[in-house]
C-alpha cells in the first residue's frame, strides 16, 4: 500500500475539508507515492514519535496535531521537519476534522467519561462539539473525580453543590466557547486550557467547569485511530505513541 491509500481512507472517514479554516491538515510531509512500511499514530509529531518510527522501521506518522501549523521560515538540520525528510518519513495530520467527526476525539471523550444520549451541537463558528448525559446525577466534586479517574490526571474545576446530569464536552482548548455552552443550559462543561477569567465566569453563572488537560482530552483518540487503521489495512504494522513531555507533581 502507499501513503495515498491511508490518506484516502482517513479523508473518507474524517473529511479533511471539514477542518476549521485556520487549521492545516492532510498530507504535510513526504510523498503520497511512497510504499508504507509501518505507521506510528500519535497526538503530537515529536522527536520521540520520530524515534519510534525509525526504531520500528515505519515511514509514516499519523498525528492529530499538525506537524506544520505556522508558516516555516527555515528548515535546518536541527528541525523536526528536516529529520522527517532525511529519514523519508511522511506525515498525515488529522486535527479539527477529527475533533468534530462522528467517532472522533469528542465522541471518544464522551465515551471515556461515560456519557449517554450524546448529540452534536455547533458553536457560533460552526464547530461541532458534544452534549450528553450521565446515567445518574452526581455532585460537582464527584463528577470532577470521575473525570480525573477516567483520564488519569488531576483536574482543575469550579462548581456549585447542584447535581450534574447534562454535560457539554469539547476536547482540547474550548474555554472560548463558554457562552455557547451556558446557553445550552447544561450542568457541566469538560474541556481544557481554561483561562483564569473563564473559570471565574463559569463560577458566576453556576456552571461546573472542568479543565481535564489538553493532552488527556485528546490522546484518547490515538488507540481507536490505530485500531481503525489496523482493521482496514490488516497487513500494516501500526504502532501507538503516547508521549508527552508534560509532567505533574504528586
Amino acid at each position: 500500500m502507499k501513503v495515498n491509500d491511508i490518506y484516502t481512507f482517513l479523508n473518507c472517514k474524517y473529511d479533511f475539508s471539514s477542518a476549521l479554516s485556520y487549521d492545516n491538515v492532510g498530507h504535510l510531509v513526504g510523498s503520497l507515492e511512497s510504499a508504507v512500511t509501518g505507521v506510528v499514530v500519535c497526538l503530537d509529531c515529536t522527536d520521540e514519535a520520530v524515534n519510534m518510527a525509525v526504531e520500528k522501521g515505519a515511514n509514516l506518522i499519523v498525528s492529530h496535531h499538525p506537524v506544520i501549523f505556522d508558516p516555516l521560515k527555515s528548515v535546518t538540520d536541527e528541525s523536526l521537519v528536516y529529520r522527517l525528510i532525511r529519514n523519508d518519513i511522511s506525515v498525515i495530520s488529522v486535527h479539527t476534522n477529527l475533533d468534530q467527526a462522528d467517532g472522533g476525539v469528542n465522541d471518544a471523550l464522551c465515551g471515556a467519561i461515560g456519557l449517554t444520549n450524546v448529540q452534536k451541537v455547533a458553536d457560533s463558528e460552526g464547530f461541532y462539539y458534544r452534549l450528553g448525559e450521565l446515567e445518574e446525577p452526581m455532585s460537582a466534586e464527584a463528577f470532577a473525580n470521575l473525570v480525573a479517574n477516567k483520564l488519569n490526571l488531576r483536574v482543575k474545576y469550579v462548581g456549585q453543590n447542584s447535581a450534574v446530569k447534562r454535560v457539554a464536552v469539547c476536547s482540547g482548548s474550548g474555554g472560548s466557547m463558554l457562552n455557547d455552552v451556558v446557553n445550552l443550559g447544561v450542568d457541566a462543561y469538560v474541556t481544557a486550557d481554561v483561562k483564569h477569567d473563564v473559570f471565574l465566569d463559569a463560577h458566576e453563572v453556576g456552571l461546573v467547569l472542568i479543565d481535564a488537560g489538553h493532552f488527556e482530552t485528546e490522546d484518547i483518540i490515538v488507540a481507536p485511530l490505530a485500531k481503525e487503521l489496523q482493521a482496514e489495512f490488516k497487513d500494516l504494522k501500526v504502532f501507538e505513541n503516547h508521549f508527552t513531555p508534560i509532567k505533574y507533581t504528586k
